[in-house]
């Protein structure tokens, strides 16, 4: 289900990230509308980072999301930020709840942190219910953090320590 992201993921990449639902509720670097020149910039991107943080979710035999973490240096350098999409057809089947049950046991184990946490937006429930669902825990709610599509947002701060 996770993977390496390779090069002939670009197709269906951008076919699933290509939808302003799940771009509004993703940091503004994910590029929307999402095209194919997106997709190369993007694998190619990841593909080169050192230790490896981004993976595709494969689903029905293709990529169909991602899921990466965000390393922190200095005194937050045991702790990392977690991202992820999928695509809207795969929405409503458990696959990113598990994946994130996944990814997080495998940074923890893998990168020696101690800390994942995410940030959705409080417009988000469906991302709340996973983290929760994943076991992550509530640890409070960061009023009007973050700016997205002119709108200014609360955050909340999930968080899975070891």
């Amino acid at each position: 289900m996770i993977r390496d992201w390779v090069a002939s993921d670009r197709e269906s990449v951008a076919r699933y990230a290509n939808n302003p639902r799940i771009a509004a509720n993703l940091r503004d670097v994910f590029p929307s509308p999402y095209a194919l020149d997106d997709a190369d910039r993007f694998i190619a991107a990841v593909s080169t980072r050192s230790p490896q943080t981004s993976f595709a979710i494969e689903v029905d035999g293709e990529a169909a999301g991602g899921i990466g973490l965000r390393l922190h240096d200095d005194i937050e350098r045991m702790s990392a930020e977690l991202g992820y999409w999928l695509g809207e057809p795969c929405w409503g089947r458990g696959v990113m709840t598990e994946a994130v049950r996944a990814f997080t046991d495998w940074g923890f184990a893998t990168l020696s942190l101690c800390r994942i946490y995410a940030a959705p937006y409080a417009t988000n429930p469906a991302s709340v219910r996973v983290l929760e669902n994943a076991g992550f825990v509530y640890e409070g709610r960061m009023r009007r953090s973050a700016v997205k599509l002119g709108q200014v947002l609360d955050q909340l701060l999930y968080a899975d320590v070891r």
